[in-house]
């Protein structure tokens, strides 16, 4: 259904906010299936994590990792975590285009005195703080979410410091609408995101897809290799190997070892979905056909 990416400095009420809108959605009469994904869900201290770049990098390649393994489109994931940099809430954006879901922004908005202030305090009643040299440096890494950027869009703000958090505030009460609202071709206040070729995440549903992608570049790869052989080392136009593929047009000589690079470069390019055109194959017909037409660019035939 939705991915919310809670955004905040350390000791701004991200926690806090989490809990109040995953209340705010269980109270719904449809019920709808919510889950919350933070760093407490691993075990991980947060010291630790944030005391050296290599850690806190790790850290969020698990987060990434844990939500797009549970983006649906039956489920409202909230990522309770600084995601402080706007490269990496760049790349949540892309897991939810890829899914085809909602995506928004909550954005705890608190200075950073009360935020020092609150950590101080948690600290002296034992409970989870930042040590001062690790907050200081979180502070001052930490990028605003901007409304004009896609990926900070759509944007709510709460304001702890000011007005508290509750699950009833303004903005938690706009976000739960979003999020739940039905929409239709008429809908324009509420974005679902579409996915691309690019962003989009290769599950091949059988075991076996891989097999029939390689398997399939191998009959054409062979088929223009024993063209050639007919054509004594000439350009091979025309061929056909299926009534239901495109024709293969190749206007010079292609050794096999270059026919092999292209094969092995299709295949991967395929595989991280960065090819241009039609979704990854799960078929050998289909998987042809791709084959063909890239070659078929690659040679500068139509």
């Amino acid at each position: 259904m939705a991915l919310v990416v809670i955004c905040g400095q350390p000791c701004s009420g991200k926690s806090t906010a989490a809990l109040c809108l995953s209340e705010a959605l269980n109270d719904l009469e449809s019920k709808p299936n919510v889950r919350i994904i933070d760093e407490t869900s691993f075990h991980l201290d947060r010291n630790q994590t944030y005391a050296e770049m290599t850690s806190e990098k790790n850290l969020r390649g698990v987060l990434r990792s844990e939500v797009d393994r549970s983006l649906s489109k039956d489920n409202i994931i909230i990522v309770d975590s600084l995601n402080s940099i706007k490269g990496y809430r760049y790349e949540l954006w892309c897991l939810a285009r890829a899914a085809g879901i909602r995506h928004c922004v909550l954005f705890t908005d608190v200075e950073e005195t009360h935020c020092r202030k609150w950590n101080t305090e948690r600290r002296e009643k034992d409970e989870s703080s930042y040590n001062d040299g690790i907050f200081e440096d979180l502070v001052r890494r930490f990028e605003r979410p901007d409304r004009r950027n896609r990926w900070d869009s759509p944007l709510f703000e709460l304001w702890p410091f000011k007005d508290g958090i509750e699950k009833s505030s303004p903005a938690i009460v706009d976000l739960v609408s979003y999020v739940t609202k039905k929409v239709d071709s008429k809908t324009r206040d509420v974005k679902i995101l579409q996915p691309t070729i690019a962003t989009q995440s290769v599950r091949f549903s059988e075991a076996n897809s891989l097999y029939e992608m390689d398997r399939a570049t191998q009959e054409v790869t062979s088929a223009i290799i024993e063209a050639q052989s007919l054509a004594m080392g000439g350009p091979v136009t025309g061929l056909s190997i299926s009534h239901d593929l495109p024709t293969i047009n190749i206007s010079r000589s292609v050794g096999l070892p270059e026919l092999r690079r292209l094969r092995k470069t299709f295949i991967k390019l395929t595989g991280q979905s960065s090819l241009s055109g039609p979704p990854p194959p799960s078929d050998a017909d289909s998987a042809k056909r791709m084959f063909i037409d890239y070659l078929n660019r690659e040679f500068g035939s139509e």
